[in-house]
């Protein structure tokens, strides 16, 4: 059987607690033909190096920090969801050699959120606005919660944090 290979894309991932988890995993779950390891790489533009020279098949690799919406222009495919998005964090590696994006955390926190929302949750704010609030924001927008971003910066669609008061805590319920 031939190994496969899984892991996380990102640049400083060192602190990742990903690689450690799924190899105590495979390893619990007798899985000795899968691995997961690091992609650490300084630039997006490395991205193709990672699995054109590599031994092992790829089954997936997991996007995070900075790399979520840069690594888009890398795929053969991109999922509804996570187009409309506008980040990837899960890679799939097709048997026909094509890489299609997924944005599983949107799923995740959807699911996650919604058996605690009560019928006073109409509005939320998102702290941050990197790839994963944008998943954040399109699950509130699935369950028709009204959001508002929360940066360092001033745009229309967010508050500065030096702004945030009891009057808006008290309007934004999440």
């Amino acid at each position: 059987m031939s190994k496969f290979k899984f892991g996380l894309l990102g640049k400083d991932i060192s602190y990742s607690f990903s690689r450690k988890y799924f190899s105590e995993k495979f390893q619990k779950l007798g899985l000795t033909d899968l691995k997961y390891v690091n992609f650490d790489i300084p630039e997006i533009e490395e991205f193709p190096f990672i699995y054109y020279q590599q031994e092992e098949n790829f089954g997936g690799i997991n996007v995070t920090i900075p790399y979520k919406e840069a690594v888009m222009r890398y795929l053969d495919e991109i999922d509804e969801d996570a187009k409309k998005i506008g980040a990837v964090n899960t890679i799939k590696f097709t048997n026909d050699f094509k890489l299609v994006g997924y944005n599983t955390d949107f799923y995740g926190f959807k699911n996650s959120i919604k058996p605690l929302l009560k019928s006073h949750h109409k509005k939320a704010l998102i702290l941050g606005t990197g790839g994963a609030s944008k998943a954040v924001a399109y699950a509130f927008l699935k369950l028709n919660i009204e959001v508002k971003f929360v940066s360092r910066t001033l745009n229309d669609n967010n508050f500065l944090y030096s702004a945030l008061n009891e009057e808006i805590l008290n309007e934004y319920t999440i």
